[in-house]
């Protein structure tokens, strides 16, 4: 398991090549199925701006692994638009308000989410049902109130 806090800012190196291509400027989420669609580079070649996620081949706490730079930047049309999650509001599906994402963790041999951390409470993944540019959106139970644990 990883944060998306210790993810951002990690070099992203070629296993082929020993390139480094850049470094994680964000994660996009795609709410649909709850992986990690993609990185999103900083200071990277303009060819190199985004990896699917289907291209990596490891995430450590010290880089991201990816396998050559022939498979990089799928094409903006293959990936989900990116929205922010870290520090954006979470809304139920009802509208009611519960906190802001202080978090996200995630497999990092998979990249599917685990659970969001908000400053109410932690919300398991399955609760998400969209990012947008306003909100993460979550599921609420029967009673009325996202699943939180503290």
């Amino acid at each position: 398991m990883m944060m998306f806090s210790q993810a951002l800012g990690l070099p992203v190196i070629t296993a082929e090549e020993a390139e480094q291509l850049g470094r994680v400027e964000s994660l996009t989420i795609d709410a649909r199925n709850r992986p990690v669609a993609c990185l999103r580079l900083s200071k990277a070649p303009k060819h190199a701006t985004t990896i699917a996620w289907d291209a990596i081949e490891a995430v450590g706490r010290d880089a991201v692994i990816v396998r050559s730079r022939t498979g990089v930047d799928p094409g903006q049309n293959d990936v989900p638009a990116h929205h922010e999650a870290l520090g954006r509001r979470v809304l139920t599906e009802h509208g009611t308000a519960h906190g802001t994402v202080k978090d996200v963790a995630f497999d990092n041999a998979t990249g599917h989410i685990l659970t969001l951390y908000t400053a109410l409470g932690d919300i398991p993944a399955d609760r998400l049902l969209g990012v947008g540019s306003y909100a993460v959106v979550v599921r609420v139970e029967p009673h009325g109130r996202p699943r939180a644990r503290k």
